[in-house]
């Protein structure tokens, strides 16, 4: 039977309460969804019609699917929109946004395949700021206003509708610092709550260590290529600003 044109070009959203959260690891495996966070709510996209009307999303607790139609999301079967699609935010691959697990170190050699969930604490030390990411609204207007030698120490990427600032000194917008560890870049004043978690998940993640791995407090994380950065300078961030356009 021919597949229905009409159905394989539908796109569909989803969200889910944060705490409800757990439940997607029976859809971790399902590398073309993308994932975002927003205050209370998980939101999920690039869903295939096939997916969609699966018994894996039917189990999940308190999950809610929609069609998007110009810019609106639509519930199933629904005639009248639910809401406006949310704009800003920051997506990322469902099997690198989940929390993972990793089996403990077992100094007994008793065979026994204990597993943990990484999170991230409160750290005790105090660890310079290596990177910033902030809006690129909130400094487009105060990037080409500074002079040279303040830019050309750092690198810098686009993340959606963020930029990350990477190097030392760092410039003093308003955004969110991270520290660097072991190619990590965590969120500053937070720690990797087992320490040696970050030798381990590098080994493991980032073997070539050709990728930055940035860290949120709720124990997600984005992994980025290093060869994404670029050189910060007016000029560079000006064209990125009229492509972006």
């Amino acid at each position: 039977m021919a597949e229905d044109s009409s159905e394989r070009l539908k796109e569909f959203w989803a969200e889910i309460p944060r705490k409800d959260e757990y439940s997607l690891g029976a859809i971790r495996n399902w590398k073309n969804i993308q994932i975002a966070g927003d205050d209370d709510v998980i939101w999920l996209k690039a869903f295939t019609a096939e997916q969609a009307v699966s018994s894996e999303l039917r189990q999940l607790p308190n999950f809610i699917l929609y069609e998007l139609k110009n810019g609106l999301l639509l519930r199933k079967n629904a005639l009248v929109p639910s809401k406006k699609v949310r704009t800003g935010l920051l997506w990322s691959p469902i099997d690198k946004a989940l929390k993972l697990t990793f089996p403990v170190s077992n100094n007994n050699f008793f065979g026994i395949e204990e597993k943990i969930e990484v999170y991230l604490k409160k750290g005790e030390n105090e660890h310079p700021a290596a990177a910033l990411l902030c809006l690129i609204d909130d400094v487009k207007d105060k990037i080409i206003e500074l002079p040279k030698f303040k830019l050309e120490k750092l690198q810098w990427m686009i993340i959606d509708d963020k930029a990350l600032f990477l190097g030392t000194p760092l410039l003093g917008f308003p955004g969110k610092t991270f520290w660097m560890k072991d190619g990590h870049l965590l969120p500053s004043g937070f720690d990797f709550e087992f320490k040696n978690l970050s030798s381990l998940l590098q080994k493991k993640y980032n073997e070539d260590s050709d990728k930055l791995i940035v860290w949120s407090e709720n124990g997600s994380y984005l992994a980025i290529d290093k060869i994404d950065f670029r050189k910060l300078s007016v000029s560079s961030f000006r064209l990125t600003q009229k492509a972006r356009e």
